[in-house]
């Protein structure tokens, strides 16, 4: 359907029903206590913003978050980055979590849905008991604060136990999720000195069997020191390799889990997410900043609570799947999907739409590629499957198209809550998101969060509007990373996100505010290539592309789609001179499958003569995407800088032939 950006889909709750969701009622406590009135939820963002200390003491208190010593006070410095956050404070992420299912007892609370292994649900008592023989297991593997854990794990019950139980010892747990080959594991791993890594065996994608072993094997190689612990997943009667440990053995010691009491920054989790240069970003997330920032974002923007039941279709390996499971911190129960949600077809049993109804899922968190999947496929969910008890979906991971936005209220359901979000792993949240209280504008995000001071800048340092900027932050933020693993001296750090406006965070997105106060994310800033929310920067790609035979040079380019799907990914190859093309296209195809991702085979493959390099060889990817969509000036790609500036025309003319 057609329809115009800025639409009005949903209007603002009425400031008299405000209570009828808890963030109503928390910001009518404030006003209350405050002696002010919030006319619209902008004055209470503009309120958590100017009074931030205030602000996140409340959410503290609000969600009897437990502590083994106080904190002296919220924030000791703001400087950034640096800023420290509860100084004094100490506690356990998984001890939060814990505490919430042991409350939940025998009601449900992981509903998991595996094309590998079928239907399973655990009771939350069930997950405890778990989260206690891993860490037993742990235990015995020597496993200690600070350790690193390595899940090579799929969106299992078992995965969600393992990140508890690092996180109850003060270790540090790491998800990559298996459908990334050995490659893009080991460049990650293998940063990490891990002492335990965890792995299945395989797994099952629509039909296909996707065996892990051999893949193992070249891990173990390249990462010999860490203990291995397989899970018998694609095959129950797997040999377990002489020096590996089977999961069953591991977790074979009933045990009462306890909490290591840690600083509030203490390392609870590290994510790797792209940069253009050099290998994956290793980014440290924190206890108490995981702990904060997930419960204003779940308790407060999202409404979840112990009634709900959500399903959050993400890889392990996407912050989405962190986020997801902080859902049990306020007693909900999750839904685990495992498998390929086009099998046997978009609108096939294992759509995301059937596994949603037969579940009973209440939220739906999703990619905004596959809603605008679904609705040029011209999808009727509504209709199709019962989605009655569907109250909201959210989505992220690329912009939402207007017509997507409103295809979800004309044909999955007219009252429900739709909350396009934008953030990242780099602060596993939001920067961009809805609330239970702002309007739903098509093609628009409603809000920025409460406590999040998100920003469009000019290149001055300006705040604009009506025009794309720099995503900033202006303020700091508990979840801000820590620091990068190996970046010592923090100047990798300091150039992802600091090095353009000293001291205020820029993201990387072009960002543009509406005269409504919505928000609108045009595409990255910088060169990192996002595909249904798997992340991986160009250096990954010429990691595997520069070894092949016949491939002499290479770039590599997205395009984003402004219909909210998944892009166009391109890449450039200069061949030898001998080369059948037709071969090594087939051969980049299966590298890039194989040893990076499956969603990041390139959409086109075209042969050049060279691809744009300074005389000190770097390429520039940037440059050459603004000048193939239409961008001009020297301030865009200087010509005299490169080493065959008389390449670039055709280039540009074989590039838009193919977006």
């Amino acid at each position: 359907m057609t329809i115009e950006s800025g639409t009005l889909l949903r209007p603002a709750i009425d400031r008299s029903h405000w209570s009828d969701s808890r963030m109503g009622r928390f910001l009518e406590r404030i006003a209350a206590r405050e002696g002010i009135t919030f006319a619209t939820f902008e004055d209470a963002w503009q309120w958590c913003i100017d009074n931030l200390e205030t602000f996140w003491a409340d959410v503290i208190d609000e969600f009897d978050i437990i502590l083994h010593s106080p904190y002296e006070r919220i924030l000791a410095s703001r400087q950034m980055p640096g800023a420290e956050w509860l100084p004094g404070a100490t506690l356990n992420y998984a001890e939060n979590a814990v505490s919430a299912l042991r409350a939940r007892g025998d009601n449900r609370s992981l509903i998991a849905r595996s094309q590998t292994n079928g239907a399973r649900e655990w009771s939350a008592n069930r997950l405890v008991e778990e989260v206690g023989r891993v860490q037993a297991g742990l235990r015995r593997a020597g496993v200690g604060v600070g350790d690193r854990v390595v899940a090579y794990l799929p969106n299992l019950p078992e995965t969600v136990a393992v990140y508890l139980a690092t996180a109850s010892l003060g270790a540090i747990f790491c998800s990559i999720p298996p459908e990334m080959g050995p490659t893009s594991m080991i460049d990650r791993a293998g940063q990490l000195d891990a002492k335990v890594i965890i792995a299945v065996d395989g797994y099952v994608w629509g039909t296909k069997r996707v065996g892990r072993m051999d893949e193992l094997a070249r891990i173990r190689e390249a990462i010999p020191s860490a203990q291995y612990v397989v899970l018998p997943y694609l095959d129950t009667d797997v040999t377990i390799p002489s020096g590996m440990a089977s999961y069953a053995d591991f977790t074979a010691e009933q045990n009462e889990p306890t909490f290591e009491a840690v600083p509030f920054n203490h390392p609870l989790v590290i994510l790797f997410s792209s940069g253009t240069t050099g290998k994956p970003k290793a980014i440290v997330h924190s206890h108490g900043g995981m702990l904060l920032a997930h419960l204003r974002d779940i308790g407060l923007h999202f409404d979840i609570n112990e009634k709900d039941v959500n399903f959050w279709y993400s890889t392990t390996g996407w912050m989405v799947w962190t986020l997801s499971v902080s859902n049990l911190l306020v007693g909900a129960a999750m839904v685990l999907m495992d498998g390929d949600p086009n099998f046997p077809s978009l609108d096939g049993e294992w759509s995301q739409w059937a596994v949603a109804a037969e579940t009973g899922a209440t939220y739906m968190a999703t990619s905004s590629a596959y809603l605008a999947a679904c609705a040029h496929a011209g999808m009727t969910p509504g209709s199709t499957w019962d989605l009655s008890k569907l109250r909201e979906i959210q989505c992220s991971g690329s912009p939402l198209a207007a017509d997507v936005a409103a295809w979800v209220y004309a044909e999955v359901s007219p009252t429900l809550t739709l909350t396009p979000a934008s953030g990242g792993t780099d602060i596993c949240s939001g920067f961009l998101m809805g609330s239970p209280l702002t309007a739903v504008y098509a093609g628009e995000m409603s809000c920025r969060p409460l406590g999040v001071a998100t920003d469009s800048w000019d290149p001055s340092g300006h705040s604009i509007a009506g025009e794309p900027g720099e995503l900033v932050c202006t303020q700091p933020l508990p979840n801000m990373p820590v620091y990068f693993w190996g970046d010592d001296n923090f100047e990798r750090y300091l150039a992802s996100y600091f090095d353009t406006y000293p001291g205020i965070w820029r993201h990387g997105d072009w960002l543009i505010r509406t005269p409504r106060d919505t928000w609108m994310i045009t595409g990255r800033s910088d060169a990192t290539l996002n595909r249904g929310g798997v992340r991986l920067g160009t250096a990954e790609f010429y990691a595997v592309l520069d070894p092949l035979p016949g491939v002499n040079d290479s770039m590599v380019m997205h395009f984003e789609d402004p219909d909210g799907g998944m892009g166009t990914l391109v890449m450039l190859v200069v061949a030898g001179a001998e080369t059948d093309h037709a071969e090594l296209e087939k051969a980049i195809r299966t590298a890039i499958r194989t040893e990076l991702s499956p969603r990041h085979v390139p959409d086109a493959i075209v042969f050049t003569e060279s691809v744009p390099r300074t005389a000190t060889g770097k390429r520039l990817e940037i440059p050459l995407k603004r000048v193939v969509q239409g961008m001009t000036g020297e301030n865009v790609m200087d010509r005299s800088v490169l080493v065959n500036p008389q390449h670039v025309d055709d280039i540009v003319a074989a590039v838009r032939a193919v977006i």
